[in-house]
């Protein structure tokens, strides 16, 4: 049997591995158990070929090995294969973040493996799932608070159960999880930061805002890179701004389990009107050019935009 898992969400990819471990059953490490990775890749048709002795079966796991790439040999070579031959006794899982649908070993992989793509869930798909892992644990998470702990997060689902498991052993069987305890307990995604900071901003209050930018400094977020979040934010709610209301996540060019942030950008961009925000995104724009020419210090260029923004 031959599996082919890829996508960007490495908790589904890792589920689906655990399911064809389990139903495998035992493995021997070096033996009828053998691990491929882009830097042994080459030796992958002799460890199919060679017996898993003293076992009936071989599984093979090939993770992030880019043999599903263009222009990469071993990947050809398994290819043939694969078409030559039946891979009696052998699992075969192959597991890759992306790949290139034009490959030869694609295209046999579509005539002999089972495929699984592996994104992210939906916004709803994910809700769903962490009031019912919550329910298991006896922990109640209201709908509203699940959404907001995604906005936070975001909605990599291994970054979502570090996160939620945290939060079920702080609140114990009978406990409710609440919007404070995700403020006090997560670690929040920078882009869910950079809306905190926004949402200051939109309502003039220069202390927090501050607050927020040293905040992301303090944690050794990179100056350049919180510049250029701030300026792909103001750029975003520009976009809502102008797009009135239509073809908002086409224009944004959000993916299917980032629908929900429609609301939010929308809300958000209500504190801004069209020249401000065209005034923002110039002024970081300039900022940026200034500090590359050392005119001026980022971190004192940032508070500098947002003083004059709130003043």
């Amino acid at each position: 049997m031959i599996y082919l898992l890829y996508g960007e969400d490495n908790y589904i990819k890792n589920e689906y591995l655990k399911k064809i471990m389990k139903n495998f059953g035992e493995v021997s490490l070096g033996i009828n158990y053998i691990q491929i990775d882009q830097n042994n890749s080459q030796n992958i048709i002799s460890d199919i070929e060679t017996p898993a002795f003293g076992y009936e079966k071989k599984l093979i796991v090939a993770r992030n090995s880019n043999l599903v790439k263009k222009k990469n040999q071993d990947g050809e070579k398994l290819a043939d294969y694969i078409n030559s031959n039946d891979l009696e006794g052998i699992e075969l899982v192959i597991i890759e973040d992306e790949i290139d649908k034009t490959t030869a070993l694609y295209k046999a992989l579509q005539k002999k493996a089972t495929i699984k793509e592996c994104n992210e869930m939906k916004a709803h798909e994910i809700i769903a799932k962490i009031k019912s892992i919550s329910s298991a644990y006896g922990v109640n998470i209201k709908e509203n608070t699940a959404q907001y702990f995604i906005e936070c997060v975001g909605t990599n689902m291994a970054d979502v159960i570090n996160e939620l498991r945290k939060l079920i052993e702080y609140k114990g069987k009978g406990g409710e999880i609440i919007k404070d305890d995700i403020d006090n307990l997560t670690i929040k995604k920078t882009e869910s930061i950079i809306f905190d900071l926004t949402d200051n901003l939109g309502r003039k209050n220069i202390k927090e805002s501050i607050n927020v930018l040293h905040n992301l400094v303090y944690a050794k977020e990179p100056v350049q890179r919180i510049l250029i979040m701030l300026y792909n934010h103001f750029k975003k709610l520009y976009i809502v701004k102008i797009s009135k209301g239509v073809n908002i996540a086409q224009n944004l060019k959000l993916k299917p389990n980032q629908i929900f942030l429609v609301n939010k950008y929308q809300n958000q961009s209500k504190f801004f009107d069209e020249q401000e925000l065209r005034n923002l995104i110039e002024e970081l724009i300039k900022l940026d050019e200034f500090s590359k020419n050392g005119n001026i210090d980022l971190d004192v260029g940032l508070e500098s935009i947002l003083c004059r923004y709130c003043a």
